[in-house]
């Protein structure tokens, strides 16, 4: 498990064997059965999650209770309701378990500790920032400008085990279309 976390960081800078050591003291291990929550709405957000194993889904609930799918994550990808992590506010997202789930935890003050502690680790949270508000820029371009066929094609090329592992329901509720309009998009 732990080998995962340090291929997956070394993709982006080297670590010696004491400097994983250093960055492996900052996390907590855990495993989520499939339908448990890391984050539910309301409550404080405590971790920064990093998936080892299994899929997660973070989705937003609005006012009519219809919810809204932010996004998918599984393995070697980073989850959490950020912005209710970094500004130690109460999560407005909630954060569950597609699957059995084994993640490593990072709290804001570890974080905070390990980048203080090992500067190359800022670098490393830096480029997973960039990337992922690279792809959240993609996301709303898809959606102010393509049809529901043209995100659907997308999200098939960009994540095509996704579409495997995933129901059918909760595709449609990321890509903003009913169930029956996905399955006439399907091939």
């Amino acid at each position: 498990m732990h080998e995962k976390l340090r291929v997956h960081i070394e993709k982006i800078i080297p670590l010696s064997d004491e400097e994983f050591a250093f960055v492996l003291t900052h996390f907590i291990s855990k495993k989520f059965k499939k339908h448990q929550f890391l984050i539910q709405e309301g409550e404080a957000v405590k971790y920064h999650y990093f998936v080892v194993s299994g899929l997660l889904k973070l989705a937003y609930t609005d006012d009519t209770e219809k919810q809204h799918i932010v996004s998918f994550a599984m393995e070697d990808w980073w989850e959490s309701d950020f912005y209710a992590f970094y500004t130690q506010t109460e999560a407005t997202m909630s954060l569950e378990c597609l699957e059995d789930t084994q993640v490593l935890c990072l709290s804001l003050e570890d974080y905070k500790k390990l980048c203080d502690g090992l500067q190359k680790m800022e670098r490393f949270f830096l480029e997973k920032a960039n990337f992922g508000f690279l792809g959240s820029q993609r996301r709303i371009i898809s959606w102010l400008t393509s049809n529901a066929k043209e995100r659907y094609e997308q999200l098939l090329k960009q994540y095509p085990s996704l579409i495997q592992r995933v129901p059918k329901s909760l595709i449609a509720a990321y890509l903003g279309v009913s169930r029956e309009a996905l399955s006439r998009l399907s091939p």
